[in-house]
């Protein structure tokens, strides 16, 4: 599975939204109704998925589904 598609189902799954929901353009909060915590919980998910950790500062600057996938994908690439 590509990690775009793993993104996806694990915001899917933390959400508890349907994965057609979950579109790169997806805003978490205004689109998918998570809330603050919703995101911390997210973010800590993603960082145990992919083995990477992300600044308080990066993870507040990710609004949108594609804006998580970009950064991981740059994280992963970059410490591979």
């Amino acid at each position: 599975m590509a990690a775009s598609e793993r993104i996806k189902s694990i915001i899917a799954e933390q959400l508890g939204v349907k994965i057609e929901e979950v579109t790169e353009s997806a805003k978490f909060i205004d689109d998918l109704g998570a809330d603050s915590l919703d995101t911390v919980e997210l973010v800590m998910a993603l960082e145990e998925e992919f083995g990477i950790e992300v600044p308080d500062e990066d993870a507040e600057k990710m609004a949108t589904v594609g804006d998580a996938i970009k950064y991981i994908e740059e994280k992963t690439s970059a410490s591979s």
